[in-house]
């Protein structure tokens, strides 16, 4: 691993794969990986989430039948993943805000101690 490059962080609860296809699997990776090399996305593939904190934003993969959504942050050493979704509807359901905004402050303060 090259020195500037961020490692990805998984904040969920309990490590479970969503049930993405191979192109949807393949598309994610390549993302992520792009992240982590510091090269900055925007749309169609990313876009700020303001509304859940400083430095969130969206990344957007629409697979076979179903739109997935990866909140992240962009934290200068990681890149942390708060969650991983099925997007059904036009806006982020609160829950996910109110749950990525809980574990990014968690993390936060984690790293700080």
């Amino acid at each position: 691993m090259q020195a500037r490059e961020r490692r990805v962080v998984w904040l969920d609860e309990r490590i479970q794969t969503p049930p993405f296809s191979l192109f949807a699997r393949v598309e994610i990776g390549v993302l992520l990986r792009c992240l982590q090399g510091g090269e900055s996305l925007g749309m169609p593939h990313s876009r700020p989430m303001p509304s859940i904190g400083p430095r969130v934003h969206e990344l957007r993969v629409r697979d076979v039948d179903v739109s997935w959504r990866i909140i992240y942050r962009l934290d200068p050493d990681a890149i942390i993943v708060g969650a991983v979704f099925a997007k059904k509807t036009e806006r982020t359901p609160q829950s996910v805000i109110d749950r990525c905004r809980r574990r990014f402050r968690a993390y936060t303060r984690m790293m700080e101690e």
